[in-house]
């Protein structure tokens, strides 16, 4: 949980749940895996989420002590939402999620950025009736006060999902593409392979592509990045390069040909 984050593409952490399980070999190397099984496995956030391995348990908890920090927040922020979990694991249940979503409608000033790896839970949960059990409790509130009613989907949530290769890409992709967002991304991180998204670029609005970090970092070939660079500019779609990974040549670096790629949705699209 952080006011403040590294990560290039986002302000701040919520981390108003914790805890995960791997599904696919992206997972293999999970910094908050890492993070929840060393540095914080005393941190009542993390304590027992994570098996005598350091791998995680299919645990979620629910930090109910953070769920109206973003409301105490006056400066507006692009906020990572579940940085050490996964918003729609399956062992979150829908009343948890509909409390998020509840703080997320009414701290309208910030930007949720939401990345999961279940784009099909997401789908599922967001098409189940959560507008009819949200929007009701959050127009109450916002009428009392003068303001507007909100709309649905939110205009301020952003709902992306991670893939690393071409079969996650495939499968996750294509149930993003079903969902009714404000705006839809994909965080291509840790690339792992040659990925083609052309025919889902025309449903995106946003591409984040990076190298795997840490211990055991996997390498990322060049061409990989380039060529989903090069898909976005063919697209139009605004894409941001986070960073080439930790034993790649370019090792810590965030350039690509030479120059910053650090497009954000409604910035225009990417160009050469």
């Amino acid at each position: 949980m952080a006011d403040r984050s590294s990560i290039e593409w986002t302000d701040a952490t919520w981390n108003v749940v914790t805890g995960c399980s791997r599904v696919s070999r992206g997972c293999e190397n999970c910094w908050a895996e890492r993070e929840a099984a060393r540095r914080l496995r005393n941190h009542p956030s993390r304590q027992g989420l994570t098996d005598r391995n350091g791998r995680w348990t299919g645990k979620a908890r629910f930090n109910e002590q953070w769920l109206d920090r973003p409301l105490r927040w006056r400066k507006p922020r692009k906020i990572f939402v579940a940085a050490s979990g996964d918003l729609f694991h399956e062992d979150i249940p829908n009343h948890w999620l509909d409390r998020i979503f509840e703080v997320m409608a009414l701290a309208d000033i910030h930007v949720f950025q939401v990345l999961t790896k279940r784009p099909s839970r997401a789908r599922k949960y967001l098409a189940g009736g959560a507008r009819d059990r949200i929007l009701p409790k959050v127009s109450r509130c916002f009428n009392a006060h003068g303001m507007a009613a909100r709309e649905w989907p939110l205009s301020n949530v952003w709902i992306g999902t991670s893939v690393e290769d071409q079969p996650t890409a495939d499968e996750r992709l294509a149930a993003l593409r079903q969902i009714e967002a404000a705006v839809l991304w994909v965080s291509i991180e840790p690339l792992l392979g040659p990925v083609e998204i052309d025919e889902h670029l025309g449903d995106l609005d946003w591409v984040v592509v990076g190298g795997e970090s840490g211990p055991g970092a996997r390498s990322m070939d060049p061409s990989w990045a380039r060529s989903l660079r090069n898909q976005c500019i063919c697209a139009r779609v605004p894409f941001f390069f986070k960073q080439w990974g930790g034993i790649t040549s370019k090792a810590g670096g965030c350039e690509l040909d030479g120059r910053q790629w650090r497009q954000m949705p409604g910035e225009g699209p990417c160009a050469s």
